[in-house]
């Protein structure tokens, strides 16, 4: 039987280009650099996209190493990616949207061969929600409430 669990985040704004988040009991900021016009008080959206995938690498990584037993000493990430600007200003209505690519680049420091950290990184990969989700559709509904 699956362990589904819902997750779910909510927010308000905009207050200048700052919007308000919660997760639980965790607020969050976000908005834009000062060269967007936003007063830098917190990462971008596009940021949180990254943070997330990093977080959620390592995350996974220790907890394939805890079940093999493999001591993960630290584990570090380097998430970069390119966007068009245009795109989501309005000024180009020819292409997508989102990121045309996604690189996380990992340092594994453990007792680990480079053959079986490759092995071990493709199992995180494999098993990293927000990195299956980045990487396959996923069905997004936009609802308007009344």
């Amino acid at each position: 039987m699956a362990a589904i669990k819902t997750v779910k985040v909510t927010g308000s704004g905009p207050e200048g280009w700052v919007v308000t988040t919660k997760a639980g009991e965790h607020t969050s900021i976000i908005d834009q650099p000062e060269a967007m016009g936003g007063t830098n008080k917190g990462p971008s959206p596009l940021d949180y996209l990254f943070v997330s995938l990093g977080g959620c690498l390592i995350t996974i990584a220790k907890m394939v190493a805890m079940q093999k037993k493999i001591n993960l000493r630290q584990i570090e990430v380097e998430v970069s990616g390119d966007v068009d600007l245009e795109v989501l200003r309005g000024q180009n209505t020819e292409d997508r949207a989102g990121f045309t690519n996604v690189t996380a680049d990992l340092k594994v420091d453990a007792d680990l061969t480079d053959e079986q950290k490759e092995a071990f990184i493709e199992e995180v990969d494999r098993r990293c929600p927000i990195s299956d989700n980045i990487a396959n559709t996923t069905p997004i509904t936009v609802n308007l409430v009344k």
